[in-house]
């Protein structure tokens, strides 16, 4: 199981999850900006993540479904911000395709790959909101756990890259 770093904040919109994954940085960053492996993992179960379609690279759009156990489907549309392959993705819900605004942005995840000795990453995951109501309300939505839930199915699929 992936190791819990504790990272401080760098502000009251955002929020952090850090861990050190037992997986070669390649295979997590692959985790992420392949579309077929981000199915495999990105919900927290029991939800699961049956679409996605991404073109991971600056200014590329993104499309990924969540659905509940109940079946009801959560579209989340985005753009890539920043890609640096094998070591950073921004991403951002502000934007929905092609700098086309959405109607009500939350958020922009900031996520870095470093190497950590022999075939472990440093998998750090910045989440920053637009307020501090945003944030408290990601924090309600379970963002802790469930963030650190799928850190752990992600660690559990990149192990086998």
């Amino acid at each position: 199981m992936a190791t819990k770093l504790d990272i401080t904040p760098a502000n009251d919109r955002e929020l952090v999850i850090a861990r050190i994954i037992d997986a070669p940085r390649e295979s997590v960053y692959r985790c992420w900006s392949d579309p077929k492996l981000i199915t495999q993992w990105f919900a927290p179960k029991p939800w699961t993540t049956p679409r996605a379609e991404m073109d991971v690279r600056t200014g590329g759009s993104s499309f990924v479904v969540m659905a509940g156990p109940d079946g009801n489907e959560f579209p989340n549309h985005g753009v890539f911000l920043d890609v640096v392959p094998g070591e950073k993705i921004v991403f951002t819900d502000a934007y929905i395709k092609a700098w086309e605004p959405s109607e009500k942005p939350f958020m922009t995840a900031v996520l870095t790959f470093e190497d950590e000795g022999k075939d472990k990453t440093r998998y750090t995951v910045r989440i920053r909101h637009w307020s501090v109501a945003d944030r408290e309300q990601h924090e309600q939505m379970g963002f802790h756990q469930g963030w650190s839930q799928c850190a752990d199915q992600l660690e559990e699929l990149a192990r086998t890259l």
